[in-house]
């Protein structure tokens, strides 16, 4: 195991005690840790496939002599047990459409600031996507990648999903799977520092790193990766659009049957 680069704490030990049976239900893949094995504050893009995720994300960082920080759901801080966890191990909590939404983006802020190792989701939830790519991602990451001096790096995971399904619900750990985490170069975004962030722009900075991690996503699963990102809304307004014309099309086949009856 590398040099340990922070301290971790009782929580952390506690924490670590619990995740890293739990990811020792894959064989995890690494490329690239090496990228967070140095000091300072990093910003940990992921794309993210599976509640298993944050806990085998979490092994990987600290086997690098890290201790991540994840920006998580302000729901998970109300479990008991639970949050002591991810409370006590330094987590963010995030408290999405509301005024606290701000304080979450600020304290992720300070931590990238102090040098910590921050790992977001943009994504927000499990993706949707059927195919398993990247969904379209909330803009706060580009806020903290453009308003920080932290370190950018972005990373592709892949097979947490094929041990557990958060939406069948199937879980499948035997046999056991290989699970991939490819991380990426810095991402060079000098080129957008120092701009008015307009939401044109995080959208944009936004995109550039999920299409990274989407890339990155294609090599590991050897396979060609889509256009653009996955948005849920638009799939359901397409679906209730379908709807809306069958139930159009049956009324006026049930009317025109009628009236040649009549």
């Amino acid at each position: 195991m590398p040099r340990r680069i922070e301290k971790s704490g009782f929580w952390v030990w506690v924490t670590a005690l619990i995740f890293y049976p739990i990811s020792w239900i894959g064989k995890t893949t690494p490329r690239g840790g090496e990228q967070i094995r140095r000091d300072g504050g990093i910003l940990l893009v992921m794309n993210h496939i599976s509640h298993l995720d944050p806990p085998v994300d979490a092994v990987f960082v600290h086997r690098n002599g890290r201790v991540p920080r994840f920006l998580a759901k302000e729901s998970l801080f109300r479990v008991p047990v639970f949050k002591y966890l991810i409370g006590g191990a330094g987590s963010i909590p995030v408290a999405r459409r509301s005024a606290g939404a701000a304080d979450s983006l600020q304290a992720a802020k300070e931590a990238l600031r102090e040098g910590k190792v921050v790992v977001i989701y943009p994504e927000g939830t499990i993706t949707k996507d059927p195919d398993g790519w990247p969904m379209r991602s909330r803009t706060g990451v580009a806020r903290l990648a453009l308003e920080t001096d932290a370190r950018v790096l972005t990373a592709a995971r892949w097979g947490t999903n094929h041990i557990f399904n958060g939406y069948t619900k199937k879980f499948r750990p035997v046999p056991r799977k290989k699970i991939h985490i490819h991380v990426s170069e810095p991402v060079d975004l000098s080129a957008y520092k120092g701009k008015p962030l307009t939401n044109d722009l995080l959208r944009e900075v936004t995109d550039l790193l999920m299409g990274r991690i989407r890339d990155e996503l294609a090599e590991i699963r050897e396979e060609p990766a889509p256009a653009g990102f996955y948005l849920p809304s638009r799939v359901a307004r397409q679906s209730k659009a379908t709807d809306d014309s069958a139930t159009d099309g049956a009324t006026d086949t049930a009317t025109d049957g009628a009236a040649d009856g009549a």
